[in-house]
């Protein structure tokens, strides 16, 4: 017969799990929540024992800073997909996804892969976008979204252009979206509405070794 997971166990696995899944720790309450532990200093008590075994690591501060011994701790992984224009827009070779193997992976920090977001990256190309501390050559994590807030940086494709942009958007009146820089030497572009589909927003910037 099979043994019961006792309680601590449980915990264990639940922490292991939500820091897979969220990239970030979970907080005391949502270990009793998920567990069936009706109160927290029960909770507390089983993260103590634990830390005493070894098993977990935890500042008694810091909140949401319990760490599981052993677990791989480094960074995250995205595909490096290509090339987008922070500039004016440039045509994309293929739109369709290349294979596994052949791409390019770049780190991330963890605790942006939150559970259920889809994550890539693309190389910036040109300088329309120094402003917002997007430069030449720097690596921006995109999330895919097929909208975005007025005023978030987006990576647009234009349809009739079959080109992509990176710029801040923004909705105007009469069905018309401007695509903002950010730099004050360049001018910003004006679309249709129906002319631009928003393939991601920006959640993180890396800035390689130049």
């Amino acid at each position: 017969m099979a043994r019961k997971t006792n309680t601590r166990e449980h915990i264990l696995d639940f922490i292991r799990t939500f820091r897979r899944d969220n990239g970030y720790s979970p907080s005391v309450r949502e270990v009793a929540s998920h567990c069936g532990v009706k109160s927290p200093s029960v909770v507390q008590y089983h993260l103590e024992q634990l830390r005493e075994a070894g098993l977990i690591t935890k500042d008694k501060i810091r909140s949401r800073s319990i760490g599981v011994v052993g677990d791989e701790e480094g960074p995250a992984q995205v595909p490096l997909l290509g090339v987008i224009a922070a500039g004016q827009p440039i045509n994309v070779p293929s739109r369709e996804k290349p294979n596994a193997g052949d791409q390019r992976m770049i780190d991330v920090p963890r605790d942006i892969m939150r559970k259920g977001r889809q994550l890539f990256a693309l190389q910036v190309r040109g300088n329309s976008m120094v402003d917002a501390m997007i430069a030449d050559s720097d690596i921006v994590i995109m999330e895919q979204a097929d909208s975005v807030n007025n005023g978030e940086v987006a990576a647009c494709w234009l349809e009739s252009e079959q080109e992509v942009t990176l710029k801040k958007i923004y909705y105007e009146k009469d069905q018309k979206i401007r695509l903002q820089p950010c730099n004050p030497y360049m001018l910003p572009m004006f679309h249709d509405a129906d002319n631009v589909r928003v393939q991601g927003r920006v959640v993180a910037v890396i800035r390689l070794n130049r």
